[in-house]
């Protein structure tokens, strides 16, 4: 069985809801059929079902009690949830953030990344802005990150290397840029509403799509 099988086997078995229901319980602890019974009001037979299609898809297993052989007690297996997860990436040399004028998103997904992440990253625009937007040199300083006003945003020409991990932050740079991006992550303009609350919105966006993705990043 393939990685991918695998993982079908697991989503098809937790698609029923008492299944799901005995996994939650079974993330707190282990238990015997019995107990499982009664706590969610289920028969013995419906019990044993829904526990065999769990044992099929290598969700749970089963250890005979030390004390009482003729019980059993049902518990998950460890690297059941891992299984589930996506596969992993292959780490670039250096994350290029681009959005237009390379004054708000781009920058604030910058210093988010260099907070969470070891690996080299960069910023840039397709159409680059004078100076940083204030309200994102706030916004990064409200969570303890500094992004530095003395350089001026920069043209993606000029930053783009042939070994960049290129991720757009903004719908114009993807659909503009010529050259192309490899990732595409349509967060908001906050530039366009103008209130603290727009670019805490952005930066929170942009702190959920960085965690999931430099999690999936393997070692170099």
């Amino acid at each position: 069985m393939t990685d991918l099988e695998r993982r079908v086997a697991i989503f098809a078995a937790l698609a029923d809801q008492t299944r799901l229901r005995i996994v939650d319980l079974l993330t707190l602890g282990d238990l015997s059929s019995s107990e499982i019974g009664t706590t969610l009001d289920l028969r013995s037979n419906l019990i044993a079902h829904h526990l065999g299609v769990l044992e099929s898809a290598r969700i749970i297993t089963r250890t005979r009690s030390e004390f009482d052989r003729r019980r059993s007690y049902i518990g998950l297996r460890p690297e059941v949830f891992d299984t589930l997860a996506p596969p992993s990436v292959a780490p670039p040399r250096r994350v290029l953030f681009v959005c237009t004028a390379n004054s708000a998103r781009s920058q604030l997904a910058e210093v988010i990344w260099r907070d969470m992440s070891a690996i080299d990253v960069a910023s840039a625009g397709t159409q680059p802005a004078s100076a940083v937007n204030p309200q994102a040199l706030a916004t990064a300083e409200r969570h303890g990150l500094i992004i530095d006003p003395a350089r001026p945003p920069r043209h993606v020409d000029e930053v783009r290397t042939d070994d960049d991990l290129v991720i757009t932050v903004c719908d114009d740079a993807h659909e503009r840029m010529l050259t192309g991006d490899d990732l595409h992550w349509s967060v908001r303009d906050p530039a366009r509403v103008g209130t603290a609350a727009a670019f805490e919105s952005a930066f929170d966006t942009l702190c959920k799509r960085i965690r999931a993705l430099s999690s999936r990043l393997i070692a170099a």
